[in-house]
């Protein structure tokens, strides 16, 4: 689509942009009519829209598109380190100038304008934590970093960045500063509490003052000159006077050097200017750059005294004498002072020592060149309240003679006892957040007893586990060895009824024997002793078993019966025989006999010797 040709464009477009003000609050007017314009039609290109009449109308029924146009507008382009030379020579040259000075507890502030989405803010944050150390910048510093893009500003404040974005980001300070999560990283959360991102309109809103560093890189070329003269004339009035100004590389100041003067023009970093004449404070004033300063100064000046005479705050102004030379309505109201007492010495009037001493302080303002800020000056009113004042010595100079001082009483009453109660309610909550703490760890503790329990419990588990499997493979064991003992007490039965049987057959043999038969073992024990033997000598088997046979007291002469017993255990023998005169049982004397032979074992060993005994008829 070619861009459209626009009937009286500036009227349409005039009215486009007091729409915007009206609606949403953005005020564009300050900005360059022909970039500002063509970023307009690029986004009524995208909607298919033609006069700027038809994109109201569209804005009205779609306010979506509202965000959509601020972001073509504003253009939030943005990364870390940008520019990365310069930010060596703000971290080499210009925080080592800021830091300096500062004693131990005072504070660094620094303001990030047109911030977008907040890695600008960011690389600030690393530079002053580099040079101050993490502790001291997270105790003292606060960054301060404004757009008037809430989206952009929504973005800031996740401090989220993709793995892209981080690609400037020098790896050592990627891991100090930075928290991986999943494929994004982001910003330390406990230096994450000391940037504080607002919405704040440069040509509207007031700016963040006492500031040490004021940053806006980039973002005052979109302004045209007089928007541009505002917004400069209020970055000198928020700097301190010792305050630096870095702008970006397609930024100049060459048309405020009365404001500001350039410390390396190389890298856009500039110096506030401290001693400026009264052409150059009314210059920087808004509404009077397109106009003569000359003949505008007495109006102006005559404004000056009415604005100060109806100041909200008790104000005095005394001469390089030491007269009074002005008092604002509400000091006369508070400190009992009247229009008589302007042009008397400051030393004849109460309020040159009460509640504090003035003239001591104006004399070091003077000598230093600088204000002098009394915090907390505690005063008693006549009802008997107690006031807090934070007294402002400021000496007033032009073109290096000092003309006078101006002394600001600011009431901190409210804010003393807020502090009080701040200070009380902060004492409750560490209070609580302590207990909470503790609570927290004996939470933690009770946990890890818990779950050292329940390791113990696990463990036990698995030993009883382990028991029982032990207790079930015994079990077995016993079941399978209970076998076994029931197998060989089954055979031992057998055994032993086949035992008996043999027993019985082979006592069955002897008592059919007609023949007496004993038999001995090795050491001439009786073994058997069969029913024959008995009847013949007339000693029962039970007497004589286990007895050795040579003591046995039977009608037998075993002396003649010896021999032929070793013969047959101690010779290859086979059997000898002997014939011996010997008393049976009834007492009779008998012929007997006895026939020895060995008892051979399974190896062929002799075990003993089977005895033979028969008595011959006479």
């Amino acid at each position: 689509m070619n861009p459209p040709l626009f009937p009286k464009p500036d009227e349409k477009f005039e009215g486009l942009l007091q729409y915007l003000q009206q609606s949403r609050g953005f005020d564009f007017t300050g900005y360059k009519r022909p970039s500002l314009m063509r970023r307009v039609i690029k986004r009524m290109q995208m909607v298919a829209i033609e006069s700027f009449s038809d994109y109201i109308d569209y804005l009205e029924v779609h306010p979506e598109e509202f965000t959509q146009l601020f972001n073509t507008i504003l253009i939030n382009v943005t990364s870390f380190f940008r520019d990365p030379l310069a930010w060596e020579f703000l971290a080499k040259e210009i925080v080592p100038k800021i830091l300096q000075p500062k004693k131990d507890d005072d504070s660094v502030r620094v303001w990030c304008a047109g911030c977008a989405s907040g890695e600008e803010a960011y690389t600030t944050a690393i530079v002053l934590a580099e040079a101050q150390g993490i502790e001291a910048f997270k105790k003292y510093t606060k960054v301060y970093a404004t757009d008037v893009d809430e989206e952009a500003l929504t973005t800031a404040r996740q401090a989220s960045y993709p793995i892209k974005a981080m690609e400037p980001v020098p790896r050592d300070f990627r891991e100090k500063y930075f928290e991986q999560v999943a494929d994004r990283y982001v910003f330390r959360a406990d230096l994450r509490r000391s940037v504080i991102f607002g919405r704040n309109d440069l040509i509207q809103d007031a700016p963040i003052s006492r500031l040490d560093l004021l940053l806006c890189r980039n973002a005052l070329m979109y302004f045209n000159t007089e928007a541009q003269s505002r917004i400069l004339s209020r970055f000198h009035y928020a700097l301190n006077e010792s305050g630096f100004l870095f702008m970006g590389r397609a930024e100049m100041l060459l048309t405020h050097t009365n404001l500001f003067s350039p410390v390396e023009l190389k890298y856009r970093v500039f110096a506030r200017v401290n001693d400026l004449n009264m052409r150059d404070r009314l210059f920087a004033l808004p509404g009077l750059v397109n106009h003569d300063v000359n003949n505008q100064a007495p109006r102006v000046l005559r404004l000056q005294e009415m604005a100060l005479d109806i100041a909200p705050m008790p104000r005095i102004v005394v001469d390089a004498n030491g007269n009074m030379a002005q008092m604002t309505l509400r000091a006369r109201q508070t400190f009992g002072l009247t229009v008589k007492d302007i042009g008397r010495p400051l030393q004849d009037l109460e309020i040159s020592y009460r509640p504090v001493e003035l003239r001591s302080l104006i004399d070091q303002a003077y000598a230093e060149r600088r204000t002098i800020t009394v915090t907390n000056v505690e005063r008693h009113s006549p009802e008997g309240d107690t006031q807090y004042f934070d007294v402002l010595v400021i000496p007033l100079y032009d073109n290096g003679t000092a003309l006078g001082a101006s002394i600001s009483f600011v009431d901190m009453t409210r804010h003393y006892k807020l502090s009080q109660d701040l200070q009380h309610s902060k004492e409750e909550l560490e209070t609580a957040f302590e207990e909470l703490q503790s609570t927290h760890e004996e939470l933690e503790t009770t946990n890890e007893e818990l779950q050292s329990t329940n390791e113990e419990l696990e463990t036990t588990n698995e030993e009883l586990q382990s028991t029982n499997e032990e207790l079930e493979t015994m079990n077995e064991e016993m079941q399978s060895t209970n076998e076994e003992l029931q197998t060989a007490n089954e055979e031992l039965r057998q055994r032993s009824d086949e035992l008996d049987t043999a027993n019985g057959f082979l006592q069955s043999i002897l008592t059919s024997l007609s023949t007496a038969v004993v038999v001995l073992n090795q050491d001439l024990k009786v073994l058997i002793w069969n029913r024959v033997a008995e009847d013949l000598w007339g000693l029962r088997s039970d007497e004589v078993t286990g007895q050795g046979f040579l003591n046995l007291d039977i009608g037998l002469p075993v002396q003649q019966v010896i021999r032929s017993i070793r013969n047959c255990l101690m010779t290859d023998t086979d059997h000898d025989e002997v014939l011996v005169d010997a008393t049976n049982r009834r007492g009779k004397a008998i012929k007997c006999r006895v026939r020895c032979m060995p008892r051979i074992g399974s190896r062929k060993e002799r075990q003993g010797v089977i005895l033979l005994m028969e008595e011959l008829e006479s």
